[in-house]
């Protein structure tokens, strides 16, 4: 192996989303460092079937869904659609309540 050329492989900690923690070697920080993950196999939706949502670090999500609103039926669009309707039908159904009420 060259020398000066490769990062300094060392000992770090990984704490996890849950608390949970162990040691590994890397070449992230320096020696005896504790590298926090946001994001692990046990929170992202990947692993978890998309059950849990993500944490919006930095307001990161939400700058993302403003601005791709509306572009390609993005989730951000989809409950507007189901509000204009179901509006539609309380206007339909509240119309229809004076009508059976009058006779």
């Amino acid at each position: 192996m060259k020398e000066k050329i490769h990062p300094d492989y060392h000992e770090i900690t990984i704490v996890t989303t849950d608390g949970t923690s162990y040691k590994t070697r890397s070449t992230y920080g320096k020696a005896g460092e504790t590298l926090r993950l946001d994001v692990d196999s046990k929170s992202h939706p990947a692993w978890t079937g998309g059950q849990q949502r993500l944490l919006d670090s930095g307001g990161q999500l939400a700058r993302f869904n403003k601005r791709f609103k509306g572009f390609g039926g993005a989730a951000g669009t989809a409950a507007a659609p189901a509000a204009k309707a179901a509006t539609a039908e309380e206007k339909k159904s509240d119309a229809a309540k004076p009508a059976k009420a009058a006779k």
